[in-house]
């Protein structure tokens, strides 16, 4: 293989942000080099008129580093390049021949030269350039043709203090660097949604807290173990998360024993979001993300949403709303998370369903319901937020604090 001295990382839409253009960058600089950490080598990361260069340092296993960069928000191309000095253009006809003949070992393509010259104390233009080493890869390998409108491979040529060349440019996930966007606390269930929705609001800039809704005995310790594999995989995107696994149980049966059957599901969700939304506040999440797409269950109707939504005062991103179910598999399998999704340990939502779920709930008549749970549900929900054991899960670690305070200490 090919040695390569570095790799310009491609952006699209930090391009557009004006005056804060600098601010995405560093934050995707910062990312960049969270990634770096977790590969042998050495290496720096520079910016420099428009353009971010992971400069390779040492030796290095070239599939971890493409790995670990592919997994980074806001990068789209990743390009592995050579650097040469700044020489005359024989040598540089000569040096870019021999590069395009070890990246293309079946030279039967069409291609294109395309070259930026930013040190403009080089001899020849970028056109004439172009011309040149179009020329001797045509000379060195007769069977490549040129085609200018729709080739098979580019060659790209920057020529600044150094001369760096490239061609295949390695897609990456798109999307804004996490924490360019803030923080929200993710509802997480095991099941198939939730961490996609998770997923797709990383790549949007925010950094990721989540809370589980546990409800023993009747879920298991699988079922728990099953959310945090799912974390610790979105994590590989996202850098660790923090999980907070909330007993549900007791005001799961209260509930249960209180208020109409046909309203459990609604009337639990809404308790749900009233602890996740505290959680949220005391942790500095500025809004919640649910997997809800409407429609899919008697849950998640427009009706249903809307009194849902009435217990919180945080925006609650939904990014899935208006996904079909289809469209979420194909992300989640897309992420990794559609294996782990799939395995067979409920969560508390599915334990204490309703035969006839309410898919038209009314607010007032659901109010006036749950005032039926009035002398005692404050004490259950403040125990409930007792009982937060905080995981902190990284596609490496998974580590529990038992206390809030200890997670303060570890910057949380």
């Amino acid at each position: 293989m090919l040695h390569y001295h570095a790799f310009l990382i491609k952006y699209a839409e930090i391009g557009i942000k004006g005056k804060n253009r600098g601010l995405f960058e560093l934050d995707l600089v910062k990312q960049i080099k969270i990634a770096l950490k977790r590969c042998e080598g050495t290496f720096s990361v520079d910016r420099t008129s428009g353009r971010i260069f992971v400069n390779c340092k040492s030796d290095y296993d070239y599939d971890e580093v493409v790995e670990n960069l592919s997994e980074v928000f806001g990068i789209v191309g990743i390009c592995p390049m050579v650097i040469l000095p700044v020489e005359p253009i024989d040598q540089l006809r000569r040096d870019v021949a021999a590069f395009f003949g070890e990246e293309y070992p079946d030279r039967n393509v069409t291609f294109k030269v395309h070259t930026r010259r930013l040190a403009r104390n080089y001899p020849e233009d970028s056109m004439e350039i172009n011309a040149q080493l179009g020329e001797e890869i045509l000379k060195t390998y007769p069977e490549t043709k040129v085609d200018v409108h729709e080739p098979d491979v580019m060659v790209h040529l920057e020529i600044r203090e150094r001369i760096y060349v490239y061609s295949h440019v390695i897609p990456g996930p798109g999307g804004l660097p996490v924490g360019s966007g803030g923080k929200a606390m993710l509802c997480l269930s095991g099941g198939i949604d939730s961490p996609v929705a998770g997923w797709m609001c990383a790549k949007r800039g925010l950094k990721l807290d989540a809370t589980y809704f546990n409800a023993p005995p009747y879920t298991s310790e699988r079922a728990l173990q099953k959310v945090i594999d799912l974390a610790r995989i979105v994590s590989k995107y996202t850098g660790p998360i923090y999980l907070h696994n909330i007993n549900f149980t007791e005001i799961q049966l209260y509930i249960y024993e209180k208020c109409p059957h046909d309203e459990l599901t609604i009337i639990m969700r809404r308790y749900m979001m009233r602890i996740a939304e505290a959680i949220a506040k005391r942790t500095d999440c500025g809004a919640l993300i649910t997997g809800e797409s409407i429609g899919q269950v008697a849950s998640q109707t427009m009706r249903s949403l809307a009194v849902t939504n009435a217990v919180c005062s945080l925006p609650v991103f939904r990014p899935l709303i208006a996904f079909d179910k289809e469209d979420i598999v194909t992300i989640s399998k897309k992420i990794g998370t559609y294996e782990t999704s799939i395995l067979p340990y409920e969560d508390c939502c599915t334990i204490f369903v309703a035969k006839h779920p309410v898919t038209k709930p009314l607010l007032d008549v659901i109010e006036r319901h749950e005032h039926l749970l009035d002398e005692k549900i404050d004490e259950m929900v403040e125990r409930a937020l007792n009982t937060d054991e905080i995981i902190i899960v990284d596609r490496d670690m998974t580590r529990v604090i038992k206390h809030r305070e200890d997670a303060l200490v570890e910057g949380m």
